[in-house]
């Protein structure tokens, strides 16, 4: 159990409010709610080394890889999140997971993407959003 877990978590508290970084408050309330709903996080913020690209979330769900692309919002905003998921982010968020796929011998067959969209504290959870 890491002691220091309490300090850590008021701190992003702290953080949130001082400098409004609601994209990552977003991957943080996304990430909580793919693990209460049976999802495994493997990876957060993963990132090809040659560039081109950043995975928000990577995680396990029914023998699936499932790339999750985050989007958030601040309460009352007037777009939805899920649509900052243009065609230009698709072919960033497909290339950086073919790299992903490929280092882990993972057959492309078995992944998906999916998108969560954070709206104030609302969680909406779009699964198979696009294609790989």
């Amino acid at each position: 159990m890491n002691l220091l877990a309490p300090l850590y978590a008021l701190a992003d508290r702290v953080r949130f409010r001082l400098h409004r970084d609601v994209g990552r408050e977003g991957e943080d309330r996304a990430h909580r709610w793919l693990r209460r709903h049976g999802y495994l996080v493997t990876a957060r913020n993963w990132r090809p080394p040659q560039g081109g690209g950043e995975i928000d979330i990577v995680a396990m769900h029914l023998d699936r890889v499932v790339f999750v692309e985050v989007k958030s919002r601040a309460a009352g905003s007037p777009t939805a999140p899920e649509r900052g998921v243009d065609a230009e982010k698709i072919v960033a968020l497909r290339r950086a997971a073919r790299d992903y796929l490929r280092r882990s011998g993972i057959d492309p067959g078995q992944a998906r993407f999916d998108v969560v969209a954070v709206d104030g504290t609302t969680v909406q959870h779009l699964p198979d959003a696009f294609a790989l």
